[in-house]
């Protein structure tokens, strides 16, 4: 799919350098981009290494499971019966500790370990537990943005959390609407 998207966005720009005049400036910039692409990926990349190594040394030491225990009344608040067992319950608290990190792709480990277990304590991968878990990813609670500060940091920003109070706003509101919104389509659909 994203293969089709690049290809439309290189045909559009193309078609229009050809039309306005510029394609001598599109064919320039198009190696520039690619450059500046790379050594984005690569700032990004290394900040993700070293929180997701930072993540399996939590796991590692042991660590995981205190701050399993931690958020235990948070996680089963949120997911009930589903989330009853150690194993599910330290996948779980490791996936929203690396979300309150704002380190997206270093939470999904720990997010599918989690949804193995509640799919298999619920005895079905579309459980409302599972499908759950989808949507808090997707809306993360972040206190520390990580990846969105190394993105900033990468591009010049003189101070790369400005963006907190913005950040924190934001993913408390999306949190909120998901939780609402879940709590109120298992009442008008129940399982």
């Amino acid at each position: 799919m994203m293969a089709k998207v690049f290809t439309a966005l290189l045909c559009a720009a193309l078609v229009f350098g050809l039309l306005g005049g510029q394609i001598g400036q599109v064919a320039a910039a198009m190696p520039q981009g690619a450059a500046d692409a790379v050594e984005l990926a690569l700032s990004v990349g290394g900040a993700l290494c070293v929180w997701s190594g930072i993540l399996e040394i939590m796991d590692q030491s042991g660590l995981s499971r205190k701050i399993a225990r931690g958020l235990g009344p948070v996680i089963r608040r949120i997911f009930g019966s589903a989330a009853q067992d150690e194993q599910t319950m330290e996948a779980l608290s490791q996936n929203m500790a690396a979300n309150l990190l704002g380190l997206g792709s270093a939470a999904t480990p720990a997010g599918l370990r989690a949804a193995a277990r509640l799919a298999q304590r619920q005895g079905k991968p579309d459980c409302d537990a599972v499908l759950l878990l989808m949507a808090l990813n997707s809306a993360s609670l972040q206190l520390i943005p990580a990846n969105v500060a190394a993105v900033r940091a990468a591009a010049g920003a003189a101070d790369p959390f400005s963006i907190l109070p913005a950040v924190w706003l934001a993913s408390a509101a999306s949190v909120c609407v998901v939780l609402l919104v879940s709590r109120l389509l298992a009442r008008v659909w129940p399982a």
